[in-house]
């Protein structure tokens, strides 16, 4: 029993030195003079035109959306989602975010009416920031829920698509 013990504590100190050496890929990459805390901007994302508010904190940039999707009802939708840091390029933090989104991301025909289409995804997105303004680029894919009419009939199924974004916003 007495020999196990040398052996269990030489297995523990040498993962806490190990501990010691790694790097999160979750770590604080942004201060508070990269860019404001708060800032509001407008932008699209595929049909959906809208204004939009972002938290930048140290480890990425929260936001919200809100605006009407440019099909005949002009529906109300709008989206959350969070961006991390992963490739920082340049002087100021400007670079290769990967990040999860939720919310409204279409808008279909079903029963006559336009009908919007709840889901969810992760993107990449190529983000400008600066502590004047946020610019960003995206790239999503994500699935929605399924649509059925009133017969039962399945409109729109559960599948991956592709989401587009762009926004720009300014600093409060």
């Amino acid at each position: 029993m007495f020999k196990l013990y040398p052996l269990l504590a030489c297995a523990v100190l040498s993962s806490v030195a190990h501990a010691g050496d790694f790097k999160s890929p979750l770590e604080a990459k942004l201060s508070k003079n990269d860019a404001q805390t708060w800032n509001v901007g407008a932008g699209f994302t595929q049909k959906l035109l809208h204004a939009n508010a972002e938290w930048v904190n140290p480890y990425g940039i929260a936001y919200v959306k809100g605006g009407v999707f440019l099909n005949d009802d002009h529906n109300i939708g709008g989206q959350l989602g969070f961006r991390h840091p992963v490739h920082l390029t340049g002087k100021d933090k400007n670079g290769y975010y990967v990040g999860a989104y939720a919310g409204h991301i279409e808008t279909r025909p079903v029963n006559g009416e336009h009908e919007a289409r709840l889901g969810g995804g992760i993107d990449l997105a190529y983000v400008l920031l600066s502590p004047e303004r946020i610019s960003s680029f995206s790239i999503g894919l994500g699935a929605g829920e399924e649509l059925k009419n009133s017969e039962g009939k399945v409109v729109a199924e559960t599948e991956p698509r592709l989401q587009f974004s762009y926004t720009l916003s300014i600093g409060l």
